[in-house]
């Protein structure tokens, strides 16, 4: 087995595009390294980092948070579970912040979207007279501000 992939093995084995694997590497996120033909060789650990950066997209992290993040693990070596342990150590509470935003997104799904569209003839229950607009813009309920619902 090669310790170089091709880009297009590496799409495969990874199942990320070649034109993201491009753009991971424009971003300096993941490295490869040319052949005579110039075409990019890919060391077998980008695998891992690769994964990382799918996962991280996933949980919310921005690509800049994602290259923080990396910038704190081997470059030319596969990571160690102890790695991974501490870099995933911080994302608990941003997971539990995404589940909490999903569930009130779940719940405006049922009831409204909570007076930023103020179309739904149930807005007119949940905000009478919009009077959430004076908590700031957008739909303030679905973003978790319930002053005003406690209040009215």
């Amino acid at each position: 087995m090669s310790e170089l992939l091709t880009i297009g093995e590496t799409a495969k084995r990874s199942g990320v595009a070649a034109s993201a694997l491009r753009f991971y590497e424009e971003k300096g996120l993941i490295t490869s390294e040319r052949a005579g033909s110039g075409h990019r060789r890919y060391p077998r650990p980008v695998l891992r980092r690769i994964a990382f950066i799918v996962f991280a997209q996933r949980i919310g992290l921005s690509l800049e948070e994602i290259g923080e993040e990396l910038a704190k693990l081997p470059p030319n070596q596969a990571p160690k579970r102890r790695d991974w342990s501490r870099l995933s150590a911080t994302w608990t509470s941003r997971i539990d912040a995404r589940i909490a935003e999903l569930e009130r997104l779940k719940a405006g799904l049922t009831e409204c979207i909570g007076c930023g569209c103020l179309s739904l003839d149930r807005c007119k229950l949940a905000n009478p007279g919009d009077r959430a607009a004076g908590l700031g813009p957008g739909p303030r309920f679905w973003i978790g501000d319930r002053s005003l619902a406690k209040r009215g």
